[in-house]
Parts: C-alpha cells; structure tokens; sequence
C-alpha cells in the first residue's frame, strides 16, 4: 500500500563454514606434516614452521635476523643465481627466514618447488661474502632509523613492557650486530633450524601418498635434533599507571602508546569476546578510538589499538600519532575510552557491527591457501579442538555484551598501565606534567634518565636579530651573500623500496623561481616548479597546479638566505635554546616556521614548518649539516627532510651563480 514501508526479510542463517581435513604423519627426525587436498585449483602452497620458544640473543641481537637473510642464498649445488633463476622460470614464490619457509606454484610443477625448498631450507652453505653484505646492510638500517621517532617509541614500548632481557623486549644496535661473525650465524642456524618442532604444511592440487614419499626423499635426511627451551620470567605490569616520556627534540609529532602485557591463549574462554573488545575500541575506522581522536577532535590520522595473543606472553596496546599541540588531550581521550570500556555495557548495534566485521573477514580468508594452512598448523600447536574453525562463527556470535564488558576489565588495564610517549620535551612535557599522572623520563633504549632539560635561558644580549645576523657572518657575511644570485644543487637520496639511489636536483634564484626534481635515471620521480606565473607539482606523469595556500607556502621555500629580511619582519621571536640532534641550538620562531642555529657555530641546523594537508595539521622537519664554502658562501651539502620517511639528501655539486636558466623554470 502506498505509504506503507514494507520490512525486509531479515536472514538469520549463519554462513556453514567447512575447513579442510588435513591428513598427517611424522617423520623419524620429528618433523610433522599435515596435508589438505584442494583440488579446485591447479596450485600448492608449502609452508614450514618451526614452533621453537622464542629465545633472547643478548650481545649479539641481529644473529637471527642475519640468519634469516642467509637461508637460501646459495647451496652446496645450487648457486643463488641459479636458484633464483629456476623459481622464476617455475613461475613459484619461495621465501626462507630463521623460522621456517614457504612456497607456492602450480601444481604441475610441485615436486620441483617443494625440492627447491627443501635444497635452500636444508642445505644453505653460509659465505663471508654473503654475510658480510647482509651485516652491513642490516647496521644500514639501524642507522637510519636512530631520529625515526616512531621506531624509537616501538623499541621503548617493548623494553620497558618486556624487559630488555626478554625476547620480546631487546633490540637491535647497531653495536650488537657489529659483534655478529659468520660463526654465530651458522651457530644459530644449526642449534634451531631443525625438525623436532618443525611442522610442514602442505595446501592443494596434490595426492596426499605422493607427497609422503616426496616429502620423506627430501626431509628424512634432516639431522634429527630439537631446539633449546629457554625459561623466563613473565614481565609484570606497572603497579600504577604512569607516563614514561622519551624526548625526541626533533619530533613534529608524538607518538602515543598505551600498554600493557596480557596472557591469552587462542583456547581462552574470553578469546572471541577479546576480540571483539578490541574491534569496538579500536580495530580501524569504525572503532571508538579512531572515531574519537580523528573524526570528533582531528588530532591524528588514525588511532587504534592491538591485543596479541597466542603461547607466550604479548600486549595490550592502544597508540595514536598525534600533534605536539594535543597531546596531553590525546592521552585523556585514550583513557577515557579504555575505562569507558570497562564500565559501561557497549550498544548492541556496535556489539553487532564487531561480529559483522569479523565473521565477514573469516568468510572471505577462510578459503585462502595460506589461512587453511595457518588453521591447521594452529589447530596442531595450540592445542586446540579439531572443531574450533568450524565452530569460529557460532563462538563469535554467542558473545554478549556483559562478556565486552567482562574482559575489558581483565585485559584492557586502566590503573595498571604504561603511558609511553616519545615526542618533543620542550612542547608537551609541561602539559603533560599537569595530567597529574606520575611521570619517569627515558633515554631512545628505554634507559630511565633524569628529567632533561628542556629549553635553556639565553644569555643577556642576545636577541633574535642578534642570531640571525651571527647565522649571517657564519656562513660567509652579508656582501658574499647577497652577490649570490642563483644556486644550483644536485645530490642523490634513497627512498624506502625504491630498487636505487635517486637523483636530486634543486635550482632557485633569488626572483623567487624553483625547480625541485626527484629522478631515477631519466624517469622523473617528482617534480616541483615555481615561476613568474604560478607554481605546479608532477608526479608520475600527473600535472598538478597549485593555488591558494599550497602555493603561498611554496613561494616561502623559495626565497635565497631568507634570514638577510628575516630580523626586520613582526612577529620574529628568539624563544630559548634547546637540543636538537644532539646540539644546543637557538630557537627563532616565525609565524608557523622554527628555525634552529647551533649556539657553537651559529649555522642553522634545522628548520620545522607547519601546513595544511588535506585539512589536517602538518609538521615538515628538514636538518641542514656538512656546510661547505662554494664562492665564499658556506651551504649545507646535507638535508634530511621528514615526508613521512626520513629523505637523506648527499649534495655533491653545488654552484652559484652558474648553472641556472630560465628555461629550467618553464
């Protein structure tokens, strides 16, 4: 009838879920094998798993990442070349690591992938050469990584909630893994690289009698052996919360995280209403966090929280990556969601919304090689009941919301928790002090210091224009600079996955006219232009022009040696001293810019500039070192700039006055 609004047939059936039945046996060595037969697909997939309790290196964490790296570089008759050489003709995926491997392909060719496997998991032979480029690779890394706050605030999160003697709590140095030789490695490889808590998992268009004798020709001869079973402690959690403060002086934004340990094992009666906990308070756009410290207040692009589970002990983490400016009133809305958790019953509808997600994430994996495959080696080493994936769906769906409720109080720790924040000192310790919650400062290894000191008086005298003009007598005085006209610089950079080095090539002039260009080769990368006319961005073949604020803030980047005007503009303040990448430095500010100048050298060492990006809030960090004279002007042949990812700029030719056209600007 017309004005009526006729209900939908609302289904009540639940999806039937079948996962496969593998077929298992036992070599003599201990190795275990479970076999699923799937023939709808003409593919297999292999993975091997070694279930060794997790063990802590000491002095020489980086042996089993180094490990890792080496198994399958090379056997006794296979070169790495040729071995890599036949998976690609084979058209296979094949990965080795220092806990197990895995391979995948066509059926048709399973016997020859699954014997590459076997060769490259087995029979690695470990070269100096090999190992030496995988070490200094690895100490690459690292390096790279020691101004990267959100690495750091990870590496503190898991030595203070662990201990740095647990293996989940120690990390890599660059110094430990400087002490790794080529002995240890092959140590490590022989002592737990073998089969007694190995598990073979074998998934596809296979005959489960063919792979008994394949896989019995292949492993049988693994030495029979079982790795060691370390003891230790479980890490106790803090007797009351407390903000543990690393100070980060060059960080544009803090990272947040709210921990703490927990012991849940997939067999746990409160696992699926854990999981779902989780989902509602922060398992992604729709959880409270992200709806709270994103939509409501646009503090971050994204908050969210994580519980481990499994065999050992793991954590209970909620975290955001916020503004400086906001981050105290981060901190309460995190708690205030954690203890909203704990004492209120969540809606039905968010109840519903979780199950919803969650079943409709195991409908669609269910099937997936790799996940049958991660069921039936969980089914074997979690002990858990033959009908547990089968009965996922109803589990989940028994969950009410007094069960939410029940375990937000067990595992979501709101007295008990460690509030670990690494950001900069000198703009949120003091806000954050007035939080009222204790608060303990620590080094970037999780090492408990003394309060720093975060910004420093300046001595009687000195003034804004004062720094400036000695920033201007450092790098060459006011005649040499102001004869500069042009500046034409080129270096290169490396970006995360990138297969090599880029080029950068930088060319300003003193009308106000840029060309910024990152190139891999003759490919243009990136490109930025600025010119009489306006300004325009290229990425990937994609012309962009810019207007309004996007265009304003390039027209500021562009202007030569800035500081020869900069004292003489309202608003320029010298607000302190503080310590930037190890060096005490004065602080000017100028409108939503920070430039940094060494009090040693008067060379400005850094400079932070804050802009709007798709509506949000954004802080660009470059650091300037290695100043070299060129025509009697001292420029920085190093700048780091944070996009994201730290972009390591080497100059290596610079000049002035020469070298710039105005067809470079078009």
């Amino acid at each position: 009838m017309q004005g009526q609004v006729i209900p939908q047939p609302q289904s009540t059936s639940v999806p039937s879920i079948k996962i496969g039945k593998s077929t298992n046996f036992e070599l003599k060595n201990g190795l275990k094998i479970m076999v699923v037969e799937n023939h709808k697909l003409p593919r297999v997939s292999y993975s091997l798993s070694l279930d060794n309790m997790p063990y802590a290196e000491g002095d020489i964490k980086g042996v089993a990442d180094i490990t890792s790296q080496l198994i399958g570089s090379g056997t006794a008759k296979t070169s790495k070349s040729a071995f890599n050489e036949e998976v690609d003709f084979l058209g296979a995926n094949i990965y080795f690591s220092s806990n197990g491997a895995a391979a995948s392909g066509l059926s048709k060719y399973s016997d020859k992938i699954l014997a590459l496997m076997a060769d490259g998991a087995l029979n690695t032979i470990f070269t100096q050469e090999e190992f030496d480029k995988t070490k200094a690779k690895l100490i690459e890394g690292i390096k790279s990584q020691e101004k990267s706050v959100p690495a750091v605030a990870g590496r503190v999160v898991n030595a203070l909630s662990f201990g740095k003697n647990h293996p989940s709590g120690e990390y890599l140095t660059a110094e430990s893994v400087s002490k790794v030789t080529l002995q240890d490695a092959v140590k490590n490889y022989k002592t737990n690289f073998v089969p007694g808590n190995a598990y073979l998992v074998i998934v596809g268009d296979v005959k489960t009698n063919d792979v008994k004798k394949l896989v019995t020709k292949l492993f049988g001869s693994w030495e029979k052996a079982s790795a060691p079973t370390p003891t230790y402690q479980d890490p106790k959690n803090v007797t009351q919360t407390q903000i543990n403060f690393v100070d980060m002086p060059n960080a544009v934004q803090s990272e947040i995280a709210l921990v703490n340990t927990v012991n849940l094992k997939i067999t746990d009666k409160q696992y699926f209403a854990t999981i779902l906990a989780n989902q509602i308070l922060g398992g992604g756009g729709e959880g409270r966090l992200f709806l709270n410290l994103r939509e409501k207040h646009g503090w971050t692009y994204g908050s969210y929280s994580d519980i481990g589970f499994g065999k050992y002990v793991q954590k209970f983490s909620s975290t955001a990556s916020v503004r400086n400016a906001v981050t105290d009133s981060s901190v309460v809305e995190i708690l205030n969601e954690l203890k909203r958790m704990r004492t209120e019953l969540v809606s039905t509808e968010d109840l519903k919304n979780a199950k919803a997600k969650y079943i409709g994430n195991f409908v669609m994996q269910v099937q997936k090689p790799t996940t049958i495959a991660r069921y039936a080696l969980n089914t074997q080493t979690q002990d858990l009941p033959a009908d547990f994936y089968e009965n996922y769906i109803k589990n989940i769906n028994a969950v009410t919301v007094e069960d939410i409720k029940e375990v937000a109080n067990r595992f979501f720790l709101a007295d008990n928790t460690r509030i670990v924040i690494a950001g900069k000192g000198s703009e949120v310790a003091a806000s954050l002090e007035k939080l009222k919650i204790p608060m303990y400062y620590f080094d970037t290894y999780g090492n408990p210091v003394e309060k720093p000191v975060f910004k420093k008086e300046v001595a009687a005298g000195v003034t804004a224009k004062t720094v400036i003009d000695n920033y201007i007598t450092a790098i060459g005085g006011l005649k040499a600079v102001q004869a500069v006209k042009t500046i034409s610089m080129v270096g290169q950079t490396v970006i995360p996955q990138a297969p090599s080095p880029l080029t950068y090539t930088s060319k300003v002039d003193t009308k106000g006219k840029l060309n910024i260009e990152l190139a891999m080769g003759p490919m243009s990368i990136m490109k930025q232009v600025l010119n009489e006319t306006g300004g325009y961005i290229v990425q990937q073949g994609q012309r962009m022009d810019l207007t309004g604020e996007p265009l304003a803030e390039m027209k500021k980047s562009t202007i030569l040696f800035e500081e020869t005007t900069l004292a003489s503009k309202p608003g320029v303040t010298l607000d302190g001293i503080e310590t930037i990448n190890g060096k005490e430095a004065y602080v000017i500010k100028n409108d939503k810019t920070t430039l940094y100048y060494e009090v040693a050298t008067g060379l400005k060492i850094a400079e932070t500039k804050t802009m709007e990006q798709a509506g949000k809030s954004v802080t660009q960090t470059t650091t300037l070192g290695d100043y070299r004279a060129v025509k009697g002007v001292k420029v920085p042949y190093n700048m780091i700039q944070n996009v994201g990812f730290e972009l390591d700029i080497k100059i290596n030719e610079v000049k002035i006055n020469e070298g710039v056209t105005e067809a470079d600007f078009k």
